[in-house]
Order: structure tokens, then sequence, then C-alpha cells
């Protein structure tokens, strides 16, 4: 199996909201960890929700084209008692994907208990434990406005951390290969 391993590269961290999208910029160079900046997008005032969506676009590109990220890393939305506040999260999470993808910049998508569970080693934390350890694991103090900023650089800092995991690739062209390499004997063997 390889691994991910990257000596510089800039990632972008998004906790996407509808009214509050949240930001964080880290710059990995060799083992070097460095915060580069982290912050908000305020759409409060933004008259109608394909409006916001066109707003969370925009800022995405200028932000892809100001710190020039080499990769996005950002939050899926999670499942709660309001179906309609899921589709607003997840229309705003694809308005920045697309914004990502106009530049044609990898996108990697990290649920809220995954990013929790890397970031303080227990998924259920809250946002203030979070952004917590993050100044401790960055070596860094800020001034922490709105977490939404500090979900935002934890996506980022989750994603620096797949950087060792296995990527599985080149072992098994097929689920055939996979099948008959592992010698697992089942009727309809392929």
């Amino acid at each position: 199996m390889t691994k991910i391993t990257h000596k510089d590269r800039i990632i972008l961290g998004i906790d996407p909201g509808t009214n509050i999208m949240g930001y964080g910029v880290i710059h990995q160079k060799e083992k070097e960890l460095k915060l580069v900046t982290l912050g908000i997008i305020e759409m409060q005032k933004i008259p109608g929700h394909f409006n916001k969506l066109k707003h969370i676009y925009e800022r995405t590109i200028q932000l892809i084209d100001g710190y020039r990220p080499d990769e996005l890393a950002i939050e899926s939305p999670f499942y709660g008692k309001n179906v309609q506040s899921m589709l607003k999260l997840g229309r705003a999470q694809g308005a920045a994907i697309a914004a990502a993808l106009s530049r044609t910049i990898p996108i990697y998508e990290y649920a809220p208990k995954k990013i929790k569970l890397a970031i303080t080693g227990n998924g259920n934390a809250s946002k203030e434990q979070v952004a917590a350890m993050l100044q401790k694991l960055l070596k860094t103090e800020f001034i922490i406005k709105n977490l939404d900023a500090t979900d935002g650089l934890a996506a980022a800092l989750c994603h620096y951390y797949q950087r060792d995991l296995p990527t599985g690739e080149g072992k098994h062209k097929s689920w055939k290969d996979y099948v008959n390499n592992k010698n697992i004997d089942y009727p309809g063997k392929l």
C-alpha cells in the first residue's frame, strides 16, 4: 500500500453554512505546520437563499485565488431533525465545492464526528473543545470570535492528519483481482 505524503501544500478547510461559513487555511512545509488564516463569511444580511449561495461561491473563489490551496477539506452536512436545514447546508456545501471544482482543486469531505475525533480524540467534543485543541496543536493563539471559523480550520487539520494513511492504490486493479488475491472461496467466485 502506498501512503499519501506531501512535502509542501496549502489546505483550505471549510465549515459550510447559509448564514455563516467558517474557513481556515494551513500550510504544510515538510513536517512543519503553520496557521495561515481563519475567518468567517457572514451572510445574514443577504436576502434570499440563492443569493447566499452565489455569495458562498464567489467568496470561496476569492479564498482560493488569494491563498492558492492545493486541496479543499470540507465538512459534510450532518443529519438533523430539520430536513430543510440539512438541504440548505447541502446546497451551501455544493456552492463551495463548485468553486473548488472550477479551479480544479481536489476536494475531501469529512463528517463532523470524524473531524472532532481527529482534533480532540472525541467524536462528540464541543466546538469550544475543538477550538482549544486547535490552539495547542498549532502552537498558536488566536482570538476566537466565531466557532465556525475554528470548525473550518478543524476540517483542514483533519485532512492534514490523513496524509499518512494508506490509500490502497496499486495493490488491486479490480474487485475480481482483490477476491482472487485474497483467496476468498464462495459460490460464484469471479
